[in-house]
């Protein structure tokens, strides 16, 4: 792949050229040349679009597709293609899938499917040999396959000692568990947020009680056995202030948010909309506020899609019923955008390589040409045109964002979407 970027923001705070609009020179995929104006005698095809910006490509550490056993939602090729579309060149695929991808074979297979694709898959292994079981999978043989750690999708771990035995089991390798927070007990089958909404609606409530007992369950655990633990998608005010206490303790531990729940209250739930139902439950506007401090102050380590593909067949149906999750891939760097400064929220698109121990390529002469290209200023209304899954439960519908991706570069390979 030969091409040359003409008059790009490179937005990269490790490069020389940070903030500097340059033009950048690709040949067989390498980063041959960034200079003030590159002639180009080879004839390369040239890249020349509107208040175009360059970063480190993105990644996004939580990523469901339904392949292998529901590719009605969505398949692996469509899904690296949506991907491909939203500035992703790197997803972390989770294990919701049938069966789980539990096996080192497994794995492998997730791997394989995105060979020829821009846009690598980092499978996570689950953690159990299934959602009920207690018996843990062969974590040392899935991270020699390619598993960047280990979790089960949305389901916590209810045994305090798998939970133990996890940390213990995967720490000789440096291995990352996964434990999503809840507790069943007190969630009791909740569809949203405990509070004067839920009361108003008559829906049963899911109180951030139930998501803040398990972060300090976890994180005592944590503490005895050392270990490297990642909580995702945490809700509430004191799931933020307990995950600042543990690192202020020095404990290896890191955590995420979906970017829904940095956006959107329980107030929109008045209307019964099962796009907003979501897992953990859309909470306060008092824990939105604090989110967004633990985000900018670091506590809160990644900001997630939480891409999560259902059919029309679990969404229009009763608010009761409806399966839980949204797609957030192809508004995600609008919804951020929207809320951050763009150099804020390249970051936090960036910054999970580093946390599963992901190679990050730099924007230099001589490195592989793994980069994302994008507007950062321009302002739509993300609607049905914008999506690109197989599945159409989007949160963000009718929406207004800030923030057009372009395309993506990786793998020897250029996708551009005008």
């Amino acid at each position: 792949m030969n091409s040359l970027i003409k008059s790009v923001t490179i937005l990269d705070k490790n490069s020389e050229f940070h903030n500097s609009k340059v033009d950048i020179l690709i040949e067989n995929g390498i980063i041959i040349n960034i200079d003030f104006n590159i002639n180009n005698p080879k004839n390369f095809k040239e890249i020349n679009l509107p208040n175009l910006h360059v970063s480190k490509g993105w990644f996004d550490s939580s990523v469901s597709f339904g392949e292998p056993g529901y590719e009605d939602r969505e398949t692996i090729k469509n899904g690296l293609k949506v991907a491909s579309r939203s500035g992703f060149t790197a997803v972390a695929l989770q294990p919701n899938t049938n069966p789980v991808i539990n096996t080192r074979s497994q794995v492998e297979y997730i791997k394989h499917k995105c060979i020829n694709s821009e846009v690598e898959i980092f499978p996570i292994g689950s953690l159990t040999k299934s959602d009920s079981n207690k018996e843990l999978t062969e974590m040392f043989d899935m991270k020699n396959g390619g598993a960047i750690c280990f979790g089960n999708y949305k389901k916590s771990i209810k045994s305090p000692n798998t939970l133990k035995l996890a940390l213990q089991y995967t720490s000789p390798f440096d291995g990352i568990v996964l434990s999503y927070p809840e507790d069943e007990l007190l969630s009791n089958y909740g569809v949203v947020n405990e509070n004067i909404t839920s009361t108003s609606l008559g829906l049963k409530g899911n109180p951030g009680l139930s998501e803040e007992v398990q972060i300090m369950r976890d994180l005592s655990i944590l503490e005895y056995t050392g270990g490297k633990l990642h909580i995702p998608t945490i809700s509430t005010s004191k799931s933020v202030e307990l995950i600042r206490n543990a690192k202020a303790k020095k404990l290896n531990v890191t955590c995420s948010v979906a970017v829904h729940n940095l956006i959107f209250s329980d107030s929109k739930l008045l209307n019964f909309d099962t796009n907003f139902k979501v897992q953990p439950p859309l909470r306060t506007k008092k824990d939105i506020e604090s989110l967004i401090d633990g985000v900018k102050d670091g506590t809160i380590d990644m900001v997630t899609s939480d891409h999560n593909p259902l059919n029309v067949e679990q969404k229009k149906i009763e608010f009761d019923n409806a399966g839980f999750g949204t797609i957030g891939l192809e508004s995600f760097f609008g919804a951020l955008n929207t809320l951050f400064s763009t150099k804020m929220s390249v970051k936090l698109l960036t910054s999970g390589r580093d946390i599963f121990n992901i190679p990050e390529k730099k924007i230099e002469i001589g490195e592989i040409a793994n980069l994302t290209l994008f507007n950062p200023n321009k302002e739509f209304v993300f609607t049905n045109k914008d999506i690109y899954s197989k599945s159409r439960n989007s949160i963000f519908l009718e929406t207004k964002l800030r923030g057009k991706v372009y395309g993506i570069i990786n793998k020897n390979q250029l996708s551009i979407y005008l």
